[in-house]
């Protein structure tokens, strides 16, 4: 039965206003765990929808190893970033370097790398892996695997001017012993003959002359005993024949190692000179008061240089 003073089927004004007002007041239910999952679903979609079809870039989970690799790698020269990276041991002066490095990078960027670790330039690094490291090939090409040790052999402009200037001044501290060496014609063996002076029979001398062998034997000199010698150049035998009063010893030239001679102090037109006959200078044959103008020509003689004929 329809409500008085209203139409048949129609409503009274102001029935939706009421019914809205009805259902905003109730009270809300609880929604159980299925009806959850379904409204939780509904506003993720409009959420996407609303935001379009962009898809925002994925983010690396912290734990993940390949976004540490770059940062692990921090070692790498020349950018090491999306490229394949070895682990290397590049020791070098006895000190290991722990080294992380791209794979396709040639052995001239190694170089610069290990330049940048040790101070040592490339052009005096001696790099080897397996032998040699060649500069234009990769370490991909040349098999290096990870954990690999690259030695290096080299030495640094400071290093070598620290290692040759001590060692220049050894050598100069050497010339300076050596000038102060004591002349040999002082030293004690020689002393003991030449102080018997001048023998009776001694050949005369040229001083700041210089001669040929004589034709005859050179006489009138002592050797290191005291006693008489004499010297004889057997040209066409190659052979020097050293004389005494009990024996002749015949010596092919090319036996004799070396011929030093001194001028004899206070007496310079004078030498005591030595032929030495093995490898040491234990083997000097020494004979004093040699005439001056014949040094040389002894000298060149012996040893070859040139032949009196």
């Amino acid at each position: 039965m329809a409500a008085a003073g209203a139409p048949d089927g129609m409503e009274e004004p102001g029935m939706d206003t009421e019914a809205e007002t009805v259902a905003g007041e109730a009270p809300a239910r609880p929604l159980n765990c299925v009806e959850a999952k379904v409204a939780a679903g509904a506003a993720a979609e409009d959420s996407c929808a609303a935001r379009g079809s962009l898809q925002p870039a994925q983010a690396q989970p912290p734990g993940d190893p390949t976004a540490q690799a770059s940062v692990s790698n921090g070692e790498d020269a020349g950018g090491g970033a999306g490229r394949e990276l070895v682990d290397l041991k590049i020791i070098w002066n006895k000190t290991k370097h722990d080294v992380k490095f791209p794979l396709d990078s040639t052995g001239s960027e190694l170089k610069q790398k290990i330049h940048s670790i040790t101070g040592l330039p490339p052009a005096m690094q001696k790099v080897m892996y397996k032998g040699l490291v060649p500069e234009d090939k990769t370490l991909r090409e040349m098999k290096v695997t990870s954990g690999a040790k690259i030695m290096v052999v080299g030495s640094t402009i400071n290093d070598v001017l620290a290692v040759n200037t001590p060692k220049d001044a050894t050598q100069q501290d050497a010339k300076a012993e050596e000038n102060k060496k004591e002349p040999l014609c002082r030293q004690k063996q020689h002393r003991k003959v030449l102080d018997k002076g001048k023998p009776e029979d001694v050949m005369p001398s040229l001083k700041g002359a210089q001669e040929r062998l004589p034709t005859v034997p050179l006489s009138g000199m002592y050797n290191k005993s005291g006693g008489k010698v004499r010297l004889t150049f057997k040209l066409e035998q190659d052979q020097l024949w050293i004389g005494t009063k009990e024996r002749t010893e015949k010596l092919p030239m090319g036996s004799i190692k070396n011929v030093v001679s001194e001028p004899i102090e206070g007496h310079e037109d004078y030498h005591m000179m030595a032929f030495q006959l093995g490898p040491t200078e234990a083997s000097y044959y020494w004979v004093y008061w040699v005439p001056t103008q014949y040094v040389d020509a002894i000298k060149d003689t012996v040893l070859g240089k040139w032949q009196y004929f």
